[in-house]
């Protein structure tokens, strides 16, 4: 699902409500509380983002 600012919500998050909302762009990825959107959002390089789903899918955080 992807809301009109361009965040979504990962599809495993299933109805949870306590979860992050990501945006992505060509060179940046962009990650914020669903609770809380209008509270701002981090900011990351593409290169920064390949490195944290590469240490989350292989189990290393």
């Amino acid at each position: 699902m992807t809301s009109s600012d361009g965040f979504c919500k990962s599809s495993y998050s299933g109805n949870a409500e306590a979860c992050v909302e990501v945006a992505t762009a060509s060179m940046t990825t962009a990650v914020r509380d669903s609770q809380h959107p209008d509270r701002g959002h981090l900011l990351f390089s593409s290169t920064e983002w390949r490195a944290f789903l590469h240490e989350v899918k292989h189990d290393q955080l």
